[in-house]
């Protein structure tokens, strides 16, 4: 039986989600294998889940209720709704992404038109279902800003693609994500294995194509197939027909090297009629197929007829038999059955029973009664103006109290604020009075302060002749600090900051003392700017570079050899030759040959120069020692460098370049990067004489001493 069937398809699917699509495959001609490469579990943790559904109950005029929610496949909606206590609030949007989203909120009882449910369009002429087609119908639901700060919920897997999020993010609104399961990779069962084997066997395989509905179960297949299969089955795999419903998915099978892929579109139906345009029907089987057909339908046909004609002479009653007098009033059903009962109960002819007699009518009564009717229909009409125009009345004049009531209370209200104005404006008038009269206070108070801020200047005056000395103290102090960070940093350019802040302060004096301290910081200032500068932050850059290239360094031992490729030269046209030489053709033939095998020969050998045996003596755990040895000598450099230790630095620069030399591949370019940046700071790091200030301190402590 499995001979006469197209081919098998290998569905890949969670189980228990392809029940429609087995029934679609199986009418048309092919065997289906379960084979889940993705298994749907629920999450660990629900509690984010539940909360957010919690949440979906709010009031519709709450402020941080949920203006939309999206569902990204049918697994979400199954496990959302098997956490929902309650039926789905009827004035809440929901969004899927495809047909069979749709058709999953409607088995819950989510449905048009009794909720709002925004899909992609599937009457387009090339429909597509994801998320950029999704977005696109959100965005024409609300509009391009009708999601503005508004929240947004998404249901979705463990994990998935954020693009959508990120695009709703980006239209002003509040995304929020909950997880309602989770993707794990199955272990299919060693009979579904079995048929994989049987499938992928060689000479014995069976024409087969492979269903693949995800990213995800595209990277587990090609997980499972490199634990599971062989080499030559591995191959057949990838050489397999693969059906992908997505560009997406597509692309990615393609990543994991399939290359007969084919892009079905959304849906069972798309799918099934890839695998049928995949693998056409054998036309001799379907001729036969067609043939079968129609001598069924014939003999249908026929049984048909002699049973139609076998009924036709014993249910067939003559016309007279069917009253012809029957009443209007009675069905034609009811008139045959009633036909049928009276020949089953006597032979006789059917009898037409008279018609009840007419019961008398008189035009002239029918009149009568007519108009009768119309004047108590008038009166009754009049009544009911009457007494609608005094209920109306009633009302009107209910209206006219209450207004007349309201205009009181009003004018009442009036009155009385009128008199709270009254009592504010004399409040006002009272604290008028009592302003002048602090103003006049504030006045005495303001001349006091004056006669004590002539005190105060005066007190200044006084302690001005002393400033002198408070500006030499602090200037002392400034130079101090300089001169102290100047010998333990080497900063040049802090100490002279130092010195222009000191002479900054001593402007504002013109003693003949104070005009000796600064003539002493200006020669300061002249010998810091001439001292010579070296860039001792970028040779530490330059040694840390150094020491995180060490680990990809490769040793002398360890440098890769080139791959000799042999490729003989294209034999040249050896007529042409001896032609063109005057030398017989079986000689020129004969030294093409000889200079081929002597490239061939050439390309097996290579030789290769090393200056330092101890280079090719080292082992691979003693290059690890080697390394670790190279980086404590730079990282000791680094801190000669910093600490202006000049002999340390150059004995450690040196250590390391000699190993760099020894132990390392010197023809490798990165091995020649390294030891360029440590020459550099070798050549750098030039002992530069740090000045001092002692001029300046001098000079403050002289004019200290009085001299």
């Amino acid at each position: 039986m499995a001979s006469e069937r197209r081919a098998t398809v290998v569905i890949t699917r969670p189980a228990g989600q392809s029940s429609a699509l087995l029934a679609l495959l199986a009418s048309a001609g092919f065997d289906t294998l379960e084979f889940p490469l993705i298994d749907i579990a629920p999450v660990a943790d629900d509690a984010p889940l539940r909360a957010a559904l919690d949440e979906l109950f709010l009031p519709p005029d709450a402020p941080d209720r949920y203006a939309l929610v999206v569902f990204v496949s049918p697994n979400a909606i199954d496990h959302a709704f098997g956490r929902l206590g309650a039926p789905w609030p009827g004035d809440l949007p929901v969004a899927v992404v495809g047909p069979g989203s749709v058709a999953t909120l409607a088995r819950q009882g989510v449905h048009a038109p009794s909720h709002r449910v925004i899909s992609p369009r599937a009457e387009d002429a090339d429909p597509r279902f994801d998320s950029e087609a999704l977005y696109a119908a959100i965005e024409a639901h609300f509009g391009a800003s009708g999601l503005q700060d508004r929240r947004v919920l998404i249901v979705r897997g463990d994990g998935g693609r954020e693009w959508l999020a990120e695009r709703l993010a980006e239209a002003g609104a509040w995304v929020e994500k909950a997880a309602a399961y989770r993707r794990v990779l199955p272990e299919p069962s060693m009979q579904k294995w079995e048929r994989v084997h049987e499938r992928l066997g060689g000479e014995t395989s069976v024409r087969h194509a492979w269903l693949l509905t995800s990213s995800e179960g595209a990277r587990n297949l090609d997980e499972l197939a490199h634990e599971h299969l062989t080499a030559d089955e591995i191959v057949r795999l990838k050489r397999a027909p693969i059906v992908c419903p997505h560009p997406r998915i597509a692309e990615a099978a393609r990543g994991a090297g399939f290359d007969r892929i084919t892009v079905s579109g959304a849906g069972d139906e798309r799918i099934a009629h890839s695998l049928e345009a995949l693998f056409p029907p054998d036309p001799a089987r379907a001729f036969a197929q067609a043939a079968a057909k129609r001598d069924s339908e014939a003999r249908a046909q026929a049984s048909a007829a002699a049973s139609a004609s076998s009924w036709n002479p014993s249910s067939s009653a003559p016309t007279d038999a069917i009253p012809a007098t029957a009443p209007a009033h009675q069905p034609a059903q009811s008139r045959m059955t009633d036909s049928n009962d009276s020949k089953k109960a006597s032979p006789q002819p059917n009898v037409t029973p008279p018609l009840p007699p007419n019961t008398p009518f008189t035009p002239y009564e029918q009149q009568k009664w007519r108009g009768g009717a119309g004047i108590v229909l008038l009166w009754f009409v009049v009544v009911i103006l009457a007494v609608a125009a005094g209920a109306g009345a009633f009302v009107l004049n209910r209206k006219f109290e209450r207004a007349d009531t309201q205009m009181s209370q009003r004018l009442a209200q009036a009155d009385e604020q009128n008199a709270n104005l009254r009592a504010k404006t004399d409040q006002a008038a009272s604290v008028t009075t009592a302003l002048n009269t602090q103003t006049i206070q504030l006045q005495g108070k303001l001349a006091d302060a004056e006669a004590h801020s002539q005190a105060l200047q005066q007190q200044y005056q006084d302690l001005a002749s002393n400033r002198d000395d408070w500006t030499v103290a602090e200037v002392e102090q400034i130079l101090s600090s300089a001169s102290q960070q100047l010998q333990l940093t080497g900063n040049v350019q802090l100490a002279l900051f130092a010195l222009q802040s000191a002479d900054t302060r001593l402007a504002a004096t013109t003693g003949p003392q104070v005009v000796a301290i600064r003539k002493a910081i200006a020669r300061d200032i002249d010998k810091l700017k001439a001292a010579p500068t070296t860039d001792l932050t970028g040779l530490a850059i330059k040694l840390d570079t150094a020491i995180e290239q060490i680990d990809q360094l490769p040793l002398a031992g360890e440098a890769p050899i080139a791959q000799a490729r042999v490729q003989a030269a294209e034999p040249a046209n050896s007529a042409s030759i001896a032609a063109a030489t005057g030398a017989p053709r079986w000689k020129v033939l004969w030294w093409q040959f000889a200079t081929g095998i002597g490239q061939q020969l050439s390309s097996l050998v290579s030789v290769r120069r090393i200056d330092n045996a101890d280079a090719m003596l080292t082992s691979p755990d003693q290059g690890y020692f080697v390394r670790q040895n190279v980086k404590l000598r730079l990282l000791s450099a680094r801190l000669s460098l910093l600490s202006r230790s000049e002999p340390t630095l150059k004995s450690d620069l040196h250590a390391a370049d000699a190993a760099l030399a020894r132990y390392f591949d010197a023809s490798s370019k990165k091995v020649q990067a390294v030891r360029d940046l440590v020459r550099q700071d070798d050549q750098a790091s030039l002992a530069v004489a740090v000045p001092n200030l002692n001029e300046s301190l001098a000079a403050v402590h002289q004019f200290k001493r009085g001299g």
